[in-house]
């Protein structure tokens, strides 16, 4: 007696056992495996001084100084920051959380910092939730890359990447920075996708290069 799968034509057969090995695939991996990406833009308010200063140096480096940067700034200074955070560029819109951590300038020869930036957010579906930002900051260049390293609330275990970029200079103590979050969490973390800071698309900003802020400062 004939079989089922020899009255099918090959063609058809083989797409079809392909199609149940991948549902079968999908079936076996874990609920702890599984991943849902994470899209988030905001921005940060560095102020190095006056009315409304948001950050400080707790640390003078040695040096030698830093020829690409204006007098003053030493190799290993280091900068704890407390800044706003907000969910347009302007300092009046609405604030949506604080960046808290440091940065420590790196390199003897180039703007170079090294970032730690722990952001929590206050407001909205994800509020209490934090994700945890790390890498090199080469003040030089439009856009830099740094590592999603973790979070915690619904953003438990984050983990991707971050383009840092300058949005806009409002002065020589002020820099408002674009964080453009690109990440994924555990399938079974809480959910904020009715978040408004998460995002489907980029939008065109004015972009201003953060060398010039750095070299007057």
């Amino acid at each position: 007696m004939a079989s089922f799968f020899s009255s099918v034509p090959k063609h058809r057969l083989g797409g079809g056992l392909v199609a149940v090995a991948l549902i079968l695939a999908m079936a076996a991996v874990p609920a702890s495996a599984r991943r849902r990406p994470v899209r988030m833009r905001f921005y940060m308010h560095d102020i190095v001084g006056g009315p409304g200063q948001t950050s400080m140096v707790v640390v003078k480096g040695p040096g030698p100084q830093n020829p690409s940067m204006a007098a003053g700034n030493n190799f290993g200074d280091t900068v704890v920051v407390d800044d706003v955070v907000t969910e347009a560029p302007s300092v009046a819109s609405k604030e949506v959380g604080r960046a808290q951590g440091t940065y420590m300038l790196a390199s003897m020869v180039r703007p170079v910092f090294v970032v730690s930036i722990t952001v929590v957010l206050t407001s909205g579906p994800c509020n209490g939730s934090t994700i945890v930002v790390a890498g090199r900051d080469d003040t030089s260049e439009e856009v830099r890359e740094l590592a999603v390293v973790g979070g915690t609330g619904q953003l438990r275990r984050a983990a991707g990447h971050v383009l840092w970029r300058t949005a806009k200079v409002e002065s020589k103590l002020h820099a408002v920075l674009e964080l453009d979050v690109h990440a994924s969490v555990p399938a079974a973390a809480g959910s904020c996708r009715s978040d408004p800071l998460l995002i489907d698309q980029r939008s065109t900003l004015e972009h201003n290069s953060i060398d010039r802020y750095y070299r007057e400062i």
